[in-house]
């Protein structure tokens, strides 16, 4: 039924079964990976299990891949890139070579930003040897609760993901993958999200995130696109500004 397409599109649901936590008196959803909240809690000692502060969910020691550890608190005032991937999985590996470059090229130009690898290997051994290649931090392999706690935070439906947050840990966007394909050299660095893109193989993700406006134009006129941008631009902006004041995603 119409209702029912509704839900699934406000809700953003891609696959089932898909449990979302609601507070009802405001309608805005409280988590929306249910399903491994019930896995992990199943005594409901965490209800009403709200989104935490990614420094308290991340709270602990951290490991760099030369046996280091230093603690999650040293991620502080810094950009940070929550990068959920394994090594069994070839889309990742493909990501982190190109991650790897882009960790560089940014830490070069003198930001401040870490990446935070949560591994969603199949063993420890696995998790090192993937780990060998990254010359950032991680999550211990053998803290499952704390790997997992971080999956429940960002609701994570599939690897790679990469969630990029401000210094303060909130996120800026989701689409750390598309952007980090999309700008090799990083000169968007830290990627907000832009009221209108132009439609590429990697971003085209995009559009199962609910709905979306796609305008078609003559691409062998340059003026043509830049004036469609013009057009639509004003109005992506107000949708956008119009959710930030709720509060909500756009």
């Amino acid at each position: 039924s119409l209702l029912q397409l509704k839900l699934w599109n406000k809700y953003r649901v891609s696959n089932i079964p898909s449990l979302i936590f609601i507070d009802a008196s405001t309608g805005k959803v409280v988590c929306r990976n249910g399903l491994l909240v019930i896995r992990d809690d199943p005594e409901g000692l965490e209800f009403p299990w709200g989104p935490k502060p990614f420094s308290e969910v991340v709270a602990g020691p951290l490991l760099r891949n030369n046996g280091q550890t230093l603690d999650s608190s040293a991620l502080e005032g810094s950009h940070v890139g929550v990068y959920f991937s394994a090594h069994w999985c070839p889309p990742c590996r493909s990501l982190t070579r190109v991650l790897v470059e882009s960790y560089r090229k940014i830490k070069e130009a003198g930001q401040k930003f870490e990446i935070l690898f949560v591994s969603a290997d199949r063993s420890e051994d696995s998790f090192k040897q993937y780990f060998s290649e990254m010359p950032w931090v991680a999550v211990p392999y053998a803290d499952e609760a704390r790997r997992s706690r971080l999956n429940r935070l960002y609701g994570i439906q599939g690897i790679p993901t990469l969630i990029v947050l401000d210094s303060k840990g909130d996120v800026i966007t989701r689409q750390g993958r598309v952007e980090v394909l999309n700008d090799i050299e990083c000169h968007e660095f830290p990627w907000h999200p832009k009221p209108v893109l132009e439609l590429t193989d990697s971003n085209a993700v995009q559009l199962n995130e609910g709905p979306c406006l796609v305008l078609f134009v003559d691409s062998e006129d340059d003026g043509e696109s830049e004036a469609a941008k013009q057009l639509i631009q004003p109005i992506a902006e107000k949708i956008i500004a119009k959710y930030k004041a709720k509060e909500e995603e756009a």
